[in-house]
């Protein structure tokens, strides 16, 4: 897979290139390249922004330069086109799942107050965002975007198992993960995954990671449960998980009953 990141900042996608995106970038798997936006500019100066017309503070990051990046880099390909934008649609799982199935992506991190509209309606297919917070430019947004998405891409984690089995591909949150040693200061790994069970694995990593779904991502829960056919025994399993819950819940009333004057 080919991306391209269109940036006025390229020194800060350092980091893109060394881990395991580096290791696959040394193998062929990945084609990573930064393109500086200044390069394309025609005014004297360089400057890739300007005021905005109707007025208000900042500034505005011009067409031209943009526009001029995103053909040279395209060639005429058929090529998806994203911007990183507040206003975008939200980043998900299965949206970087999408994404990961294309040849190649042009990124274009925008600046100050945001990317003259011209550009986008010439030259841009989408817009996304990593969240519904501001950040002072979309050079964080296309990094998290780039790392979402490459791994995902068949040979650059080098197990495919691993992508699969991680937080929300699945549709719940990943269960929790131990290694050696078996105890360490009091806390013990659980019973189920010593015993070398692959069925009781099975269902220990479906039981906690339903459980941990329901306590922090309750709408997730619901989501991967709606109108899901399960087995007799997958339903004693979810069954279990939701008594657990209700003793929990039951047990943390009645304690808070106890401290009331």
């Amino acid at each position: 897979m080919k991306i391209t990141i269109l940036t006025t900042f390229p020194e800060m996608f350092t980091p893109l290139h060394t881990s395991m995106l580096g290791r696959a970038e040394k193998a062929g798997i990945l084609d990573i390249r930064e393109v500086d936006i200044r390069a394309y500019s025609k005014n004297k100066h360089h400057n890739t922004d300007d005021a905005p017309f109707g007025g208000g503070a900042g500034m505005v990051m011009l067409a031209q330069p943009i526009v001029d990046a995103v053909r040279d880099v395209q060639g005429g390909r058929k090529v998806k086109r994203i911007y990183l934008s507040p206003r975008g649609e939200t980043l998900t799982q299965k949206k970087a799942e999408q994404l990961a199935k294309e040849d190649e992506l042009i990124l274009l991190c925008g600046h100050y107050e945001g990317v003259d509209q011209r550009a986008l309606d010439l030259c841009i297919d989408e817009e996304l965002s990593i969240g519904d917070y501001i950040l002072t430019g979309g050079e964080l947004g296309a990094m998290v975007l780039v790392d979402c998405v490459a791994r995902l891409v068949p040979g650059v984690l080098g197990c495919e198992e691993s992508a699969q089995t991680e937080s929300f591909s699945s549709g719940l949150l990943e269960y929790p993960q131990y290694t050696r040693p078996r105890a360490f200061e009091g806390l013990t790994v659980p019973e189920p995954l010593l015993g070398g069970n692959h069925a009781h694995i099975v269902d220990w990593q479906i039981s906690e990671s339903l459980y941990i779904t329901l306590r922090r991502r309750p709408e997730m829960a619901r989501a991967y449960l709606k109108g899901r056919k399960f087995t007799r025994h997958q339903q004693k399993v979810v069954d279990a998980v939701f008594d657990r819950i209700r003793e929990e819940d039951e047990k943390a009333h009645e304690g808070q009953a106890e401290e009331q004057p």
